[in-house]
């Protein structure tokens, strides 16, 4: 059985920073590309940033340059630290991990949300 979990979220006012972790557990032999999504109140969910395991990342335009994507390959973990905080990156952010086990080569796994919110 898989789990992935995200911690870190919270209240934060703007201009401030916060980072939020997320971790996969469970018997699988790889998690290739990780990322984060956010949905905002009244959004669609939004890609945020991914990471790969060859370490290629990709960001969203309205965060390049203040967040940052990271990896621990041995922990399985993906961070990402977000700095210059707006109001407008209020929203439940989630992460999508993309796992490889003997049940799958490519299987998608999204974690339950950590509520990140910014005051202004």
């Amino acid at each position: 059985q898989v789990q992935v979990v995200e911690s870190g979220g919270g209240l934060v006012q703007a201009g401030g920073s916060l980072r939020v972790t997320c971790t996969v557990s469970g018997r699988f032999f790889s998690a290739d590309r990780m990322g984060w999504y956010r949905q905002g109140p009244g959004k669609q969910r939004e890609l945020v940033a991914s990471i790969t395991s060859g370490g290629s990342v990709q960001y969203a335009e309205s965060v390049q340059g203040r967040f940052t994507i990271s990896r621990d390959g041995a922990r399985n973990t993906v961070y990402l630290q977000m700095n210059s905080l707006k109001p407008e990156d209020t929203a439940v952010y989630y992460c999508n991990v993309d796992l490889r086990g003997s049940w799958c080569d490519s299987c998608d796994y999204w974690g339950q949300g950590t509520q990140v919110t910014v005051s202004s």
